[in-house]
């Protein structure tokens, strides 16, 4: 008999289908993690193995997390990167990151991965590009498999160190034969391409600046042979486009045509410093971005035009980025970042008549342009996301998509006068906890609490590996 789950009742339940529907007096009934049905709570089934009681609640697609860095919970709050761009940033990292032992990575993707979970996420991608000191993708995917969460895990790389002029420290890189036997390797023992599927394997060198051309196009080519997707770091600071002006007379998205690395199965983090024509370019090629807010807040990177990528059909999804570039892995934080910086953005641009905002769309058509909406950002973690990663079965509810959901308490302090609006409160108030979380038609989060893991133990374990890797930094 099929495993069935009830969530019955949602005060509103937010489908993100073909009409944008949003259900009051909703419940979703799903078996063996599908769903085969959303409406009227009076109109589904009344009974399954699993009920999950939604009065009171809003019920919402799982976000999707375009790009994180999970061993990154392991090096949060480092005093000597607390006031550094990129760069140094980097440079004041990796010796540390290239020390993660396995036992320390499994504790840190769990970490993560709870504290995605509790802030409504279901499907993450980790971008894991470091693999030294024993730690490997194995270590990444089987913590991963035990917490429970929609995995794409990157077999992610670094092979230019300084003495061939990249970034990175020689001793943090890999040899690039090594590389690819390794990615190969990864691709056929772990990827997933069905529909439903709980683990793929994206191929994903860090950054034009920590690896060679030939390591791209090669990674290019294997992705294409095995139709995985392909992932980097591009276009995240002016220190980034400088490289590439001065390495190969080329602005970043320019130089990564050459090697083979614009398409409708790439995407690229952060995106930030576009022109209208690399935006254009980008769109006709199929590829997407994954916006990190916060992230780029943190390391002063700047501002990525969003609305321009959305308008120009470029598919965006958003993303966490590292813990600790962030310093959290709240995915409901994110979404709301996200919010608030495009209106910022549309404030900062220049002036274009009377100022006045009584009416954006028609005194402002460019201020109007990057304004975001509430429900335009939700869409964005949900079924941009899963655009972003090439899924079709995830970020919405309705029949025949992953039962992958959250829900959010309705009736807390934070808020109170806000329910003219539940959707829009989401994001317009405080970031919330999810009260329950649901993966594959499995309850994660069950009335805030998770429920796969002892999490204060692996929170206490993971707190001691990462005191060790502080002292490397001190």
């Amino acid at each position: 008999m099929p495993k069935s789950l009830l969530a019955k009742n949602a005060d509103v339940l937010v489908t993100m289908d073909g009409e944008r529907r949003e259900l009051v007096g909703a419940s979703l009934y799903a078996e063996d993690g599908v769903i085969k049905q959303v409406g009227p709570a009076a109109e589904l089934p009344q009974t399954a193995d699993t009920v999950l009681d939604m009065s009171g609640q809003i019920l919402l697609p799982g976000f999707v997390n375009c790009h994180h860095h999970l061993n990154q919970t392991l090096t949060r709050n480092l005093p000597a990167c607390q006031n550094n761009n990129l760069f140094p940033w980097l440079k004041a990292q990796y010796r540390i990151w290239a020390a993660t032992t396995p036992e320390a990575s499994r504790a840190s993707v769990i970490v993560g991965l709870a504290e995605l979970a509790l802030s409504g996420c279901t499907t993450v991608f980790d971008h894991t590009y470091v693999f030294k000191s024993g730690n490997t993708v194995d270590c990444v995917i089987e913590a991963a498999k035990e917490f429970g969460s929609r995995f794409h895990c990157s077999r992610g790389s670094m092979s230019r160190g300084e003495s061939n002029g990249g970034l990175p420290p020689d001793d943090c890189v890999e040899d690039e034969a090594f590389i690819l036997k390794d990615s190969q390797r990864a691709v056929e023992t772990y990827h997933d391409a069905g529909r439903g599927s709980m683990l793929r394997i994206v191929l994903a060198p860090c950054s034009p600046f920590s690896v060679t051309p030939g390591l791209l196009k090669d990674t290019a080519a294997m992705a294409r042979r095995y139709k995985v997707g392909l992932h980097t770091h591009l276009c995240e600071t002016l220190d980034e486009e400088r490289y590439t002006l001065g390495a190969f007379s080329m602005r970043p998205v320019e130089w990564m045509e050459t090697v083979d690395w614009l398409g409708d199965d790439v995407w690229f983090a952060h995106a930030i410093h576009v022109v209208d024509d690399e935006i254009r370019h980008m769109a006709r090629c199929g590829c997407g971005a994954a916006h990190c807010p916060s992230s780029n807040m943190r390391l002063a990177s700047g501002i990525a035009p969003i609305k321009r990528y959305m308008e120009a059909g470029v598919k965006v999804g958003i993303g966490v980025d590292g813990s600790a570039s962030n310093d959290a892995s709240n995915m409901m934080l994110e979404v709301r970042t996200a919010f608030l910086l495009a209106r910022l953005k549309m404030g900062l641009l220049p002036p274009e008549g009377p100022q006045t905002y009584m009416n954006l769309s028609q005194s402002h058509p460019r201020r109007a342009a990057e304004w975001m909406s509430a429900r335009e950002v939700l869409e964005l973690a949900t079924l941009g996301g899963a655009r972003v990663l090439g899924r079709d079965d995830i970020g919405s509810l309705e029949p025949g998509k992953c039962a992958d959901f959250f829900s959010i308490d309705l009736n807390t302090v934070d808020f109170a006068g806000a329910l003219s609006d539940p959707v829009a409160a989401v994001v317009f108030c405080a970031p919330q906890k999810a009260h329950y979380t649901v993966i594959n038609g499995r309850v994660v989060v069950d009335q805030g609490r998770v429920t796969t893991v002892d999490l204060r133990r692996v929170v206490a374990e993971h707190n001691r590996h990462a005191s060790a890797l502080a002292n490397i930094a001190a």
